[in-house]
């Protein structure tokens, strides 16, 4: 049975929601904090022991798969000034177990479309995690567990797809694909099975207040349905929608409700928001009282 160690990570998109930034920028090399996002969320991937990452790109984003590249001049400036720290956070960036293909999105389709794009880089039956670079999921403060590497194991035990979750203000769910589980709702760092998926639901009749915030571990039977899957909504090949299919052909998909916290990166406030937080966490003091009057 083929294993599973794969993760697609689209980082084709515009990033209108962080303009004027992201114009000359690629979204994904937004730092936040020390380093930038996509490092981020390849650093959660090889936690969860997934560390073949495949990058559905586009023209104009030469930068995320640059740095992930080897830079020889500036190691080799590092090596011959003797900044050894330096030199081996450099090389840490990209560590032996990271393999990376690059992958063209010809067209921007929709997520769905981006996902299949890396169906031909996948053996027959493989499964396969999809991570979106806009959304962070760090451990909540003092602790260390990866939510995504708690998925892989829900996959291996169980062989039924994960959906990461977490829970939002009623008032705020027709802004997020919402889960349905029947009426009930799984803990913290566990899975219970779902029987739907709504987009942007009016809160009177959302089934609950279970978000999908961007991680997912799905079988391959998913790309086959990607592949015949007319537009959905916003005329795009939607990830959702082939989720849905698979729903109601075999049932077994589970939602997994995140113990750790989200940072909405792809917009300003959750942008700051991660800065902000994350930093005091790391020790980085940010002196907030301005200048002074010599």
């Amino acid at each position: 049975m083929n294993s599973l160690r794969k993760v697609i990570i689209p980082v084709a998109g515009f990033g209108t929601r962080l303009l004027p930034i992201s114009k000359a920028i690629p979204k994904e090399m937004v730092p936040v904090v020390d380093r930038p996002l996509i490092q981020h969320v390849v650093e959660e991937a090889l936690a969860a022991g997934l560390n073949e990452v495949i990058l559905v790109t586009r023209g104009g984003k030469s930068a995320v798969e640059d740095h992930f590249d080897a830079h020889f001049e500036l190691e080799a400036s590092l090596e011959a000034k003797g900044k050894e720290a330096l030199l081996n956070e450099l090389r840490a960036i990209a560590p032996p177990e990271l393999k990376l293909t690059v992958i063209r999105q010809p067209q921007a389709l929709g997520l769905g479309h981006a996902v299949h794009c890396a169906a031909r880089i996948l053996d027959d039956g493989e499964p396969f995690a999809v991570i979106l670079p806009d959304v962070l999921v760090k451990p909540q403060p003092g602790e260390s567990a990866v939510d995504l590497g708690d998925m892989v194991t829900q996959w291996r035990e169980l062989r039924r797809a994960q959906i990461m979750v977490e829970a939002v203000p009623r008032a705020e769910v027709q802004s997020y694909g919402i889960v349905d589980c029947g009426g009930d709702e799984p803990r913290a760092g566990e899975s219970m099975a779902m029987t739907g998926v709504v987009e942007k639901p009016a809160p009177e009749v959302a089934p609950s207040r279970l978000s999908v915030i961007g991680r997912y571990i799905l079988p391959y039977r998913v790309m086959t349905l990607l592949e015949d899957l007319p537009p959905g909504a916003g005329g795009e090949i939607q990830l959702t929608d082939a989720i849905e299919a698979q729903i109601r052909e075999s049932g077994d998909v589970d939602a997994f409700r995140m113990r750790g916290r989200s940072f909405d990166c792809g917009q300003i406030a959750g942008w700051l928001q991660a800065n902000t937080l994350l930093a005091r966490e790391a020790g980085y003091a940010v002196d907030q009282t301005g200048p002074t009057d010599s």
